[in-house]
């Protein structure tokens, strides 16, 4: 029950905000994640870099024994309007994590922890963007290359940022660049009376 009336109403928002609702070009702000072994609060940044595509950063922390950063090429998709999609990516991972070692002879869990890890995140995740905000539910598996003796973890993440560009500015200033691109590659009208005077010669 609660579930559909949670879906009712994201689907009402994503819907009936099209006026208010703006997609964004670039979004900051918090990201709470949650695992099986420790909870993280951190900061995430989202900029877009193309059609459906964008770059996010993510810096978290249990404030203990556990600190990564994140950086994700995403792809969204739009489910009911451009402003509700789900996404997915994947980008590299480094951080320093605590590690649990099985020992089967003794039957003990080695616990340490400072360790430096390398790995690669994916993600996947829906996204609602309303109110100059942008609220999305994801889930982030971790696999581990260097480090700790885990090789997976996953992590379930809340994050919500505030829209600081919207696309459509960040569109506008893409066409100036590119208008005065070509502003710049063209010849000035002296430039092309001396190619002539220089062709007679």
């Amino acid at each position: 029950m609660k579930l559909s009336v949670t879906l009712f109403v994201l689907t009402f928002f994503a819907t009936h905000s099209i006026a208010e609702a703006q997609r964004y070009g670039t979004a900051v702000g918090l990201r709470f994640g949650n695992s099986n072994l420790y909870r993280t609060v951190g900061v995430t940044a989202q900029q877009r870099i193309g059609k459906r595509l964008s770059l996010e950063g993510m810096l978290q922390s249990d404030f203990k024994l556990n600190t990564t950063m994140s950086v994700l090429v995403e792809k969204h998709h739009p489910i009911i309007s451009k402003r509700f999609n789900y996404y997915y990516g994947v980008g590299p991972s480094l951080g320093v994590e605590e590690s649990f070692v099985k020992d089967p002879e003794s039957r003990q869990i080695l616990h340490t922890y400072g360790n430096t890890t390398t790995g690669i995140d994916l993600i996947g995740g829906l996204e609602l963007t309303m109110l100059n905000t942008v609220v999305s539910l994801d889930y982030k598996p971790n696999i581990n290359l260097a480090g700790r003796e885990e090789f997976y973890r996953g992590q379930v993440g809340l994050s919500a940022r505030m829209v600081l560009v919207k696309s459509k500015a960040q569109k506008k200033r893409q066409r100036k660049r590119q208008k005065a691109k070509k502003r710049a590659q063209q010849p000035t009208f002296s430039e092309q009376i001396n190619s002539l005077f220089k062709k007679k010669n």
